[in-house]
């Protein structure tokens, strides 16, 4: 047996009993139930600032994020300890996010919103359609194809680009790589940015990505706060519209400058968070304790690997 733990009863109650896991409750902030914990599922909110927990309890050897992101969380684990991130389980709802403020962003929603507010019934104006719009999907992991799969049924001329150009796929022709946006980014309508968080991408979307973008472009970001420079952001209100569920910093302060600024809607970093996370995240903890349970390797390793007797028997 394998004792793995969960952020609070309701999660264990779920996910129901797995052959070979013995399952114990551990929030992570009060001290661990038992000292030969091996697995640990962290919350789903906060999991970075509690996850320095690990340390204390060296029979850790493996733990899973409820979260695609892990920015913040491998620094503050053991070296020894391998991570596994949440892989497809915010495809659904991320992507759902992102095609929800691209439309929201083209078709004026945020101005209505402001006009009902004020009882003000605007003329008739022909807003952008998502229809033959040239879309630059910025990103082509697990979400960002969930994102192209949604874009494509509404008629959108769709790009996709990644860390390296590689050959497409059935969704696009070609996927191109991140050296190519300078050619890419003058003909981009909207831009979907849907990357990871590392050195490669902090601060990606700054001054001369923006400059790149034509007139009247709309700037998503579903991806993490800092992969745009928000100072950047700020110079280009006036030219560009921005659609942000993520932002830096983050909770964004009442009095910065971005709530605002013309041309941007904000939503408040909740693009995984809908109906269709929690059986999604219930499915995978299934799929990967069950693998554990059986002496197998898990998926989604974004760190570490395992080998056969890695974890230890509890009697």
């Amino acid at each position: 047996m394998v004792r793995a733990s969960f952020p609070d009863q309701s999660w264990l109650d779920d996910v129901g009993p797995i052959p070979g896991i013995d399952a114990v409750v551990w929030n992570l902030t009060d001290p661990p139930p038992t000292d030969d914990i091996e697995v640990v599922i962290p919350n789903y909110l906060g999991a970075a600032r509690r996850i320095g927990a690990v340390a204390n309890v060296p029979t850790v050897r493996f733990v899973q994020l409820l979260t695609a992101g892990y920015d913040g969380i491998l620094e503050k684990l053991p070296e020894g300890v391998a991570v596994a991130n949440a892989g497809h389980l915010h495809d659904d709802s991320t992507s759902e996010m992102a095609l929800a403020l691209t439309l929201a962003g083209l078709r004026g929603i945020p101005q209505f919103v402001r006009n009902q507010a004020d009882g003000t019934w605007a003329r008739p104006h022909d807003w952008p359609a998502l229809a033959d719009r040239r879309v630059l999907v910025l990103g082509y992991g697990s979400v960002g194809r969930a994102i192209v799969s949604r874009l494509l049924p509404f008629k959108a001329e769709v790009t996709a680009v990644a860390s390296r150009a590689r050959p497409g796929d059935d969704l696009v022709d070609r996927v191109h790589g991140t050296d190519e946006l300078p050619t890419l980014l003058p003909l981009a309508q909207v831009v979907i940015v849907v990357v990871p968080l590392s050195d490669a991408t902090r601060g990606l979307v700054g001054d001369d990505f923006l400059a790149a973008l034509p007139d009247g472009a709309l700037v998503v970001n579903v991806a993490r706060g800092p992969v745009a420079d928000t100072e950047a952001v700020l110079r280009q209100t006036d030219r560009l519209a921005f659609a942000l569920d993520v932002t830096d910093p983050e909770p964004l302060p009442a009095e910065h400058p971005l709530w605002r600024a013309p041309n941007v809607l904000i939503s408040p970093h909740v693009g995984g968070m809908s109906t269709a996370m929690r059986p999604r995240a219930i499915q995978l903890l299934r799929e990967q304790l069950g693998r554990i349970g059986r002496g197998e390797e898990p998926s989604h390793l974004v760190r570490g690997e395992f080998k056969r007797g890695q974890f230890s028997a509890i009697n």
